[in-house]
């Protein structure tokens, strides 16, 4: 890799595949599939193609909470998405996302199949689906989806940026840390004078504005995201921010939510497929593996 302090961009960049870090295996500037898998497709209507990342949980959160409110309809199969591996690569998953980026969502309700990607996308069509954490309309659905897409424009700073320089670049760059804390900062103070004022994100009301955000900006909260990133941003003095995420976090089917499709933390907590609600009861990897034991 060469030193930051005399690196000079060429006139042409060319892709160099050693310097991508931990991620260098996932990482390309083409498109399109590398290899020929098919998805597997289970039960219900409601086929998704995931892992638990921030945007992930934002989809599985989204579902648990439509169950959660009477919506049989929203009963879903969840099927673990290894991005480390390059499942997201296999044809099958790019005819679903193009884009080669989880979360993906496949319809299977209706005469015929519905693709849905990007996780803000996903989320207003389950929401306009089954008629559920969105206003129908005027502006408290304005309000609603101004949050929704504050979020998908605003997160890349946070994961993209302050996150990989701060957590996961393979060298410390002092510039670009500093860049992106401010940022990311500064979208916490936004959030928090948003909260002085409203129970919500979007008003008095939780909505997918809320499913969208927390999963980046709550959990940074907690201080359980990009290792001891919480004390190096001062997260604690976003007091609206954290009254705010701790009530979110309680909510049984954020905590269903963060389970689904997620390959890291404590056995218990990780549900790496869900294919019914029992599953949370039964197939957990701290189950699992006790009975392989």
């Amino acid at each position: 890799m060469t030193d930051t302090a005399d690196y000079t961009p060429p006139t042409v960049w060319t892709w160099d595949t050693e310097s991508g870090g931990r991620f260098a295996n996932i990482n390309r500037p083409i498109a399109g599939p590398t290899h020929d898998k098919a998805l597997p497709v289970g039960k219900h209507p409601l086929q998704l193609y995931s892992l638990g990342t921030p945007n992930g949980v934002k989809v599985t959160i989204m579902l648990e909470e439509l169950l959660a409110a009477g919506h049989a309809g929203a009963e879903y199969d969840a099927w673990l998405i290894r991005i480390q591996d390059g499942d997201q690569f296999g044809s099958g998953f790019v005819d679903v996302n193009p884009n080669s980026k989880i979360p993906a969502l496949l319809d299977r309700s209706g005469p015929e199949p519905v693709r849905v990607f990007e996780s803000g996308a996903i989320l207003t069509y389950l929401a306009e689906k089954f008629g559920a954490f969105l206003p129908a309309s005027g502006p408290a659905r304005a309000e609603c989806l101004s949050w929704l897409f504050w979020q998908m424009g605003s997160a890349p700073f946070l994961g993209g940026g302050f996150g990989h320089f701060y957590a996961y670049a393979p060298v410390k760059i002092e510039y670009a840390i500093n860049r992106y804390a401010m940022e990311a900062k500064r979208q916490l103070d936004v959030l928090d004078r948003r909260l002085a004022a409203n129970a919500f994100i979007a008003g008095a009301d939780y909505t997918i504005a809320d499913m969208a955000i927390w999963p980046w900006y709550g959990v940074l909260a907690k201080g359980e995201i990009y290792d001891d990133a919480g004390t190096f941003l001062s997260v604690q003095d976003y007091a609206n921010v954290q009254r705010w995420a701790a009530e979110i976090a309680d909510r049984p089917a954020v905590k269903r939510g963060r389970m689904v499709n997620r390959v890291v933390g404590d056995p218990a907590s990780q549900l790496h497929e869900r294919h019914d609600a029992a599953d949370f009861d039964t197939r957990t990897q701290d189950k699992l593996q006790s009975e392989g034991s």
